[in-house]
């Protein structure tokens, strides 16, 4: 869908509409995520119309971020099993893809490393020693 919206991805809202529009019929036939849209989007509206009569002016946006519209939809959609129904399960702590890795000092890691592998041999050695304990 990111590619139809010039590249830019789409809010959870458009995403629900799409995935669950019957094709032949132009109806979302789950009456459930057809409740939650029409609900979200009487948010949505009434969000856009409070904004408009706060500004009043001609430059008013009558457009909502997709950020505050998917917060619209994550706190209006029921949750199963911890699972947003018509989206599943939502990555919002993983970062975006544009954020650097984390620096991890090389030093560090390799004295982690060592420390594994000395702990490693050490209990190798220990289990060897009760293997031959019990062989006795």
């Amino acid at each position: 869908m990111a590619e139809e919206n010039d590249g830019e991805p789409v809010d959870d809202l458009a995403l629900m509409k799409r995935a669950y529009t019957n094709k032949k019929t132009g109806q979302i036939d789950d009456g459930l995520v057809r409740e939650v849209v029409t609900l979200v989007q009487t948010q949505v509206q009434d969000e856009v119309s409070q904004l408009q009569t706060e500004d009043d002016a001609s430059t008013a946006s009558t457009n909502l971020s997709r950020f505050r519209i998917n917060e619209i939809v994550e706190s209006s959609v029921p949750k199963k099993k911890r699972r947003l129904v018509g989206l599943g399960r939502r990555t919002r702590s993983v970062p975006p893809s544009s954020a650097p890795p984390p620096f991890v000092d090389p030093e560090v890691l390799t004295a982690q490393f060592k420390d594994k592998d000395d702990r490693i041999s050490l209990l190798e050695t220990q289990m060897a020693a009760q293997q031959a304990g019990y062989e006795a």
